[in-house]
């Protein structure tokens, strides 16, 4: 089998090499800083030593784990600490693909390229759900979509590339399409931080055993580099998928855990109340100069992404580099999430120099 490798790392290793300074707006590397409490986690750990810095529990601390059943309230048998989001993902999608339930995956278009890139590594069969014009989901096309070779339903809200929230009624009636079809929905809620919306509902709300929710303290806390996920499962999926977590990992790095827990219990609400103002500021910021570049645009719900069509600017691989060699600025092609935005192109706003971004833009475009 043969896997693709994601565009992302294109277009950062052609940014990379450029000629000319470029502002690098394709990943989702948070810049703001991370609270002043993982750092003290961090130095605290380093002076404990001896068995601390052993194994840790296959599927977490225990003590991470209790802070997060807390905080999701659910019980803490329920929950996997993983090695990020990423592990978190192909955890619940190899579990739903494990219960022999169907073959097939419903995905989102456009689509996070991660997800069709599970699929295929897991030999499911993806199938697309398109979205409308601000990327939200209509579980009606979901509902008519799904049969019985729906192994899963995989989505993520708030969203990545789009930045749309699904409310409560959306997520109810995605957890009411996969107890029909006894497929499981999968919901990756990495961003849920970063509602701007105040719609933002987890999967969690609706008690069903048809349901996987994934997470990751790589956005929220602005450490990407941690490696620090989980997923919460139901009671009769969590045992297959804490095996599979240990066969492919033993465990997970216990002073990025330590550090995590830390965090948690002493960083303040105003830590991620400034982080959405930061990214508010922008966003306006940034949408102002597409406005001035004649640009049609999503004004994201939450994430922290913008998708941009420029006339007569198709989102190619091809068109990316042009930007990045005649203007400065790296962002996505929209062709790599999915069949219908290759007309778009998609900037992350998580770097100071969004405003210069925004600038170099208008001016390219004019």
């Amino acid at each position: 089998m043969e896997y693709e490798t994601p565009l992302f790392f294109h277009v950062m290793a052609y940014a990379a090499d450029a000629d000319r300074d470029v502002v690098d707006m394709v990943s989702g590397n948070p810049d703001w800083g991370s609270p002043d409490a993982l750092a003290e986690g961090l130095h605290e750990y380093a002076d404990l030593g001896g068995a601390d810095f052993q194994y840790p529990p296959s599927d977490g601390l225990v003590e991470l784990r209790e802070e997060i059943a807390a905080r999701r309230d659910v019980p803490v048998e329920q929950v996997l600490v993983t090695h990020g989001g990423g592990e978190a993902n192909y955890l619940a999608m190899a579990r739903a693909l494990e219960r022999d339930a169907g073959e097939e995956f419903l995905l989102t278009d456009p689509v996070y390229p991660y997800y069709p890139g599970k699929t295929t590594m897991l030999g499911a069969t993806p199938r697309y759900v398109p979205t409308d014009e601000t990327g939200q989901l209509d579980p009606a096309d979901v509902r008519a979509a799904a049969s019985e070779d729906t192994a899963a339903i995989v989505v993520t809200t708030p969203n990545n590339p789009t930045g749309a929230v699904y409310g409560a009624e959306t997520m109810r009636e995605l957890v009411a399409v996969a107890e029909a079809h006894d497929a499981v929905l999968i919901s990756d809620e990495v961003y849920d931080h970063f509602d701007f919306s105040g719609r933002f509902t987890s999967a969690l709300s609706f008690d069903s055993d048809h349901r996987i929710v994934t997470n990751s303290f790589s956005k929220s806390l602005a450490i990407t580099g941690f490696r620090v996920g989980y997923a919460v499962f139901p009671p009769d999926l969590v045992e297959n998928a804490r095996s599979r977590h240990m066969l492919v990992n033993v465990a997970g790095a216990r002073p990025s855990q330590y550090a995590v827990l830390h965090a948690l219990r002493n960083t303040p609400p105003g830590y991620y109340e400034e982080s959405r103002a930061v990214l508010a500021e922008r966003i306006d910021r940034f949408t102002d100069a597409l406005d001035a570049a004649g640009a049609a645009y999503t004004r994201p719900d939450g994430a922290f992404y913008v998708m941009a069509r420029f006339e007569g600017f198709p989102g190619t691989l091809a068109n990316v580099e042009r930007l990045v060699d005649e203007a400065g600025v790296a962002g996505m092609p929209g062709e790599a999430f999915g069949d219908s935005r290759t007309e778009w192109l998609r900037f992350a706003l998580v770097t100071p120099r969004a405003e210069t971004a925004a600038e170099r833009l208008a001016e390219y475009f004019a």
